[in-house]
């Protein structure tokens, strides 16, 4: 297949690079890369109409709220995403301090301001904050298991589960605070969802669970919106680099592809968008989602990709977490109210309930969080909700949402006239075609070793020409998945492998040799990434 040559570059030296996404991955590639004299051509090819990919800060409600990343996580020195931040001066006094970054909080949720049960009325902050002590220590157990030679059970939610069955024998309260007990349990449950964007903790590995790595700092969000931090990195960015609204249909490598502005010139790779358009590289640098590339594994890549590589990409874990925001015109919380939680009286871990979603959706509602207060007429809920309820919730109509949480909202507080929200924002990460959920995990049946894989470039024998493939995005760090600093730090990898290459090609030419043909550059990270590049 030829390529167009209308969306090519002028010909010169240097060799061609494609970043395709324009999430905190492809970014960070292209920034590291146009830093570098010998990547004076370089595009990113952007599916949508904007840069930032699961990063998303919209103005609403008044101020800025975020609609993907909400939170640096592990604000500190080892942070890059915390680091470039402060360079930007994005951050507030607190999250900047020293005491801040210090503050290790083992990647655990803090405990609630108040604490709803579905009966109506508060639950005891005392029963909430020991049911919490009992289920993240165990959690903290989890993640023992890395180099056991075998492991009490797959996954991390049977293995809470037998631990927790164990310690209920423990309990002398009457049964209806057991029950309570467990129903609490059952929301800690539903947060850790949230956090491994899982639909339940079954799904996730218990062997590799300790192998993801919790950075120092108190968690802290961007005043001014995350999408702050990806606006300034593209605008470090040469005019031009940046093609918008250009998703791409499917990736040709191993090739030989001319194009009819660099006569005598052969590229090994030919990127073919949707709308018709092919671009040749030497290299192209694939940051797309791993949802993404779960649904479109079998037409992306010609020659389809190595069987051990698909296999990866089917085997690592990708789920939903979404977020709804509601509007008050006048708070029905208490003025230092951060985190309100909501209790379903007649839930339980140790029982597999399957309901109905359309009836019982909200229950994985794990409660909200009170957002910084935009000024005295808008009061503002985040409420955070995952797995396969996220998904039907993205079905719904704004209208349903606002009725079934309104409804919700009266029930736990015990006010039936507690006022409607009067308007409604949500995520619909399942949905957009270009994401299809939110972020990864290891999955049953998966382990780091699959994060590794994915990240591996093409062609894998290491004949003809080098580095044609590369992978980058949150899926491929194997000790920072999910997050935007493993996202980061992946892009960096892999414009520092393309660097290392072209260096390496500079030092020692081969007469003859084409570029993008340059000998393998020893030590090319393969296992396990650098943690802090």
């Amino acid at each position: 297949m030829q390529s167009s040559g209308r969306q090519a570059e002028t010909p010169g030296r240097g060799p061609r690079v494609l970043v395709v996404g324009g999430g905190i991955a492809g970014l960070g590639a292209a920034q590291r890369l146009c830093c570098h004299p010998a990547f004076p051509h370089l595009r990113v090819l952007e599916a949508t109409a904007r840069a930032g990919g699961r990063i998303r800060s919209e103005r609403s409600f008044g101020g800025v709220v975020e609609v993907g990343a909400h939170w640096i996580h592990g604000p500190s020195q080892g942070n890059p995403v915390f680091q470039l931040a402060a360079k930007y001066g994005l951050l507030g006094e607190k999250a900047l301090s020293e005491e801040n970054q210090l503050i290790e909080t083992g990647g655990h949720v803090g405990l609630p301001s108040v604490s709803y049960a579905s009966s109506g009325g508060s639950v005891s902050l005392e029963l909430v904050a020991e049911m919490a002590r009992l289920f993240y220590s165990l959690i903290d157990q989890t993640r023992e298991f890395l180099h056991a030679a075998e492991t009490p059970a797959p996954s991390v939610g049977e293995y809470l589960k037998k631990e927790i069955h164990q310690h209920m024998a423990g309990w002398t309260e009457e049964e209806e605070t057991k029950r309570l007990k467990l129903a609490i349990l059952n929301n800690l449950f539903n947060v850790e969802c949230c956090v491994s964007g899982t639909h339940s903790m079954d799904l996730v590995a218990l062997a590799p669970f300790g192998e993801y790595t919790v950075l120092p700092g108190l968690d802290c969000t961007f005043p001014g919106g995350y999408q702050g931090l990806t606006d300034h990195i593209m605008a470090s960015l040469p005019k031009d680099v940046m093609v918008f609204n250009k998703p791409v249909k499917t990736i040709h490598w191993n090739g030989s592809f001319e194009e009819a502005s660099a006569p005598g010139e052969t590229f090994p790779v030919l990127v073919e968008c949707e709308d018709g358009s092919c671009f040749p590289a030497h290299h192209v640098v694939v940051t797309v989602p791993l949802g993404f590339l779960k649904e479109r594994l079998d037409t992306f890549f010609e020659p389809p990709l190595p069987t051990e590589k698909a296999e990866a990409i089917r085997k690592i874990g990708f789920g939903t977490n979404n977020k709804i925001f509601l509007e008050f015109e006048e708070p029905f919380w208490q003025p230092d109210c951060q985190h309100i939680q909501v209790v379903w009286r007649d839930t339980s871990p140790l029982e597999d309930a399957a309901p109905k979603l359309q009836d019982a959706w909200f229950k994985k509602l794990i409660g909200f969080w009170v957002l910084p207060s935009f000024g005295r007429a808008s009061q503002v809920l985040c409420g955070f909700i995952a797995g396969l309820e996220s998904e039907f919730m993205e079905t719904l109509s704004d209208e349903d949402v606002l009725l079934s949480l309104t409804q919700v909202l009266r029930r736990v507080t015990g006010n039936p006239r507690l006022p409607a929200p009067r308007s409604v924002l949500r995520s619909r990460w399942h949905s957009a075609p270009y994401t299809r959920g939110s972020y990864s995990y290891v999955a049953v049946g998966s382990s780091g070793d699959d994060l590794d894989l994915l990240a591996q470039p093409l062609p894998a024998d290491g004949r003809g020409a080098q580095l044609q493939v590369l992978f980058a995005g949150e899926a491929t760090h194997r000790a920072f998945y999910s997050t935007t600093h493993g996202a980061l730090l992946s892009g960096w990898r892999e414009a520092d492998r393309l660097i290392a290459l072209w260096d390496s090609h500079a030092q020692r030419p081969e007469p003859g040799s084409e570029l993008g043909s340059a000998p393998r550059v020893p030590g090319s990270p393969g296992g396990r990434p650098h943690p802090f590049l």
